[in-house]
């Protein structure tokens, strides 16, 4: 059961009645979900071939990297909604834009596995690194410590302590791996392209980061729905809590991005990419309302339009072009 007017809630006879609705934000952003709807194969990948082939090792071994980290945890991520999130709110409007991420996140995948059958990557080594590759697998370990707490029959989501492994699990994958570590990487992925390089697949891109962004965005107003109305979560002790949670997914990208860029390519170096990241966590930390920690400027302004949520609002507003489903005419 639920508080009266709380987002969380497990009754399953509760949050079966769409109207009245209580939390524009998630239907504003599930309409917006719905209008964004595309498929990879709309995507004409295979033109990039000719780019991929002539790629240096060292940028080879970027994007398999990329593709090795993000096709598994697409899925991470889906478990997380489903075990962790879901089952625990009652608000119909939050569990319509849910169900949409999900399918989201199945199509990201689909995406990243097109993008492994179209170059030509060693699949054997891009499936095996989120388990070989230490820094990698320690990103994994991390997100599956807080998702595996979601499934364990002890958690009672009414008490204080079950309410913070809610807002936990939240900030591993929707503050830390949605927003700090998947832009990481889709920052280097869309590099590409300002050297003119895999241009279709820095459209394919683009797309992922317009549903992430709606993700991000879901789960902020998610996180702060929470804590305005749960008094007890409210502590200086749990924020703090938090902030270093963030902090640590820093430390850990860092490393990751080590080994993604272990001499650097063309125009980007891990350190390079190590800024853009703590420039990241500072936005986010603002947005949970922290200080920022790193104070750091932007490296990768050409990246402001599409990936900083400090812009979100008008990004919301803009019509995509590129696709867009009239869900009325199932057009």
């Amino acid at each position: 059961m639920s508080a009266p007017h709380s987002i969380l809630g497990t009754g399953i006879s509760e949050g079966l009645l769409l109207k009245p609705v209580r939390y524009q934000w998630a239907m504003d952003l599930y309409d917006q979900a719905v209008a964004n709807t595309w498929f990879p194969n709309e995507i004409q990948l295979g033109e990039d071939l000719a780019d991929f082939k002539r790629m240096t090792d060292e940028e080879k071994h970027a994007v398999t990297f990329l593709m090795s980290y993000f096709n598994p945890n697409e899925l991470l991520v889906n478990k997380a909604l489903a075990f962790g999130v879901y089952p625990y709110i009652n608000a119909p409007e939050a569990h319509l834009y849910l169900a949409k991420q999900m399918w989201e996140e199945a199509n990201h995948c689909m995406s990243f596995e097109y993008v492994l059958e179209t170059f030509p990557i060693d699949r054997t080594e891009a499936y095996s690194s989120h388990v070989s590759v230490p820094s990698m697998a320690a990103k994994e370990a991390f997100e599956v410590r807080y998702i595996k707490r979601m499934t364990e029959q002890t958690l009672d989501i009414t008490t204080t302590e079950g309410k913070r492994d809610f807002i936990r699990n939240l900030v591993a994958y929707n503050i830390i791996l949605e927003g700090i570590w998947f832009y990481s990487g889709f920052m280097v992925a869309l590099s590409f392209r300002q050297r003119n390089l895999l241009r279709n697949f820095g459209s394919l891109i683009d797309w992922v980061v317009r549903d992430e962004s709606l993700h991000l965005k879901f789960g902020i107003n998610l996180i702060l729905t929470v804590l305005d109305e749960n008094e007890d979560l409210q502590t200086p002790e749990f924020a703090e809590e938090i902030r270093q949670m963030i902090l640590d997914g820093v430390e850990m990208e860092e490393q990751y991005n080590r080994d993604l860029l272990p001499t650097g390519i063309l125009g980007l170096n891990a350190d390079y990419v190590n800024q853009y990241v703590k420039y990241l966590a500072d936005r986010r930390l603002e947005e949970l309302g922290f200080e920022p920690h790193y104070q750091v400027s932007n490296p990768a302004k050409w990246m402001a339009a599409a990936n900083d949520t400090l812009q979100l609002v008008n990004f919301f507003e803009a019509t995509n072009t590129s696709y867009e489903v009239n869900a009325r005419s199932g057009s």
